[in-house]
């Protein structure tokens, strides 16, 4: 089903920019311990390099001749399949942990431009305010961030704020690729939506819905988990005849 347009969730600059900065120091803290002699460790340090440096380079790109945005960070969501971190890149540096403190050092230098969001940036879903931008950066930051964590069995924790942002974002991105009241999904303590056609629930407990933590949900709505791995495990329960439909609208994003 093709994505419907809602209006786009608000997002404070200072969260954002705070998110991001401690996703990245933890990461960043945390590369040079996490075996990059591995073709498969050494590639998604490589890609976590590439996503923190890409807002410095944007910035450093010449504006979209559009005065406003047409890509958000739901849009971006729906639209983007992740590279799979299965063989070195041919771009890939000589040492990925030293590339990405590089990295993390260009961002901070451009991080305040980075959260405005009268600033937009080009970009191939379309122009996008640079709060924007950097809002999808803590989205894929964590899900690379919980890549390496289960890819090492290295802790490498998700921050806070940055799980937040991007079970949000992921759940706006449910919810748009399956629009509808039918059925509810709750990934406490951060959102709930309304997603999938049907019956309109308008008051009490809902007869449809779909409960989960925020690092299953992040795994679900990435294709990381599947929805009856989940359901076996008891992190995530869906209750009512229409809340398995959901299954079928994930991934969210690849």
């Amino acid at each position: 089903m093709s994505a419907v347009r809602r209006k786009p969730r608000a997002y404070h600059p200072d969260r954002v920019r705070d998110a991001l900065l401690a996703q990245v120091e933890i990461v960043r803290l945390a590369a040079p311990d996490l075996g990059g002699e591995r073709p498969d460790v050494r590639a998604l340090l490589a890609d976590v390099a590439g996503l923190i440096d890409a807002l410095p380079r944007l910035l450093a790109e010449p504006p979209p001749a559009a005065t406003r945005p047409t890509a958000d960070p739901v849009t971006w969501a729906l639209s983007t399949t992740a590279a799979a971190p299965t063989a070195p890149s041919v771009d890939e540096p000589a040492d990925p942990a030293a590339a990405v403190d590089a990295a993390a050092q260009e961002l901070e230098a451009v991080l305040e431009t980075g959260v405005r969001d009268d600033v937009l940036l080009p970009h191939a879903s379309g122009p996008m305010r640079a709060l924007d931008f950097t809002v999808t950066r803590v989205v894929a930051l964590a899900v690379r961030t919980d890549d390496l964590a289960r890819a090492t069995g290295h802790p490498v924790r998700l921050d806070r704020g940055a799980l937040a942002i991007a079970t949000r974002v992921l759940a706006d991105g449910l919810a748009a690729k399956a629009p509808g009241a039918s059925t509810e999904l709750r990934v406490p303590p951060f959102v709930a939506v309304q997603c999938l056609a049907g019956p309109r629930h308008t008051r009490g407990t809902p007869p449809n819905v779909v409960e989960t933590d925020p690092l299953t949900w992040l795994r679900l709505a990435t294709g990381r988990t599947p929805w009856e791995a989940a359901t076996a495990t008891g992190r995530l329960r869906a209750v009512g005849e229409r809340a398995s439909a959901l299954a079928s609208e994930l991934p969210v994003m690849g």
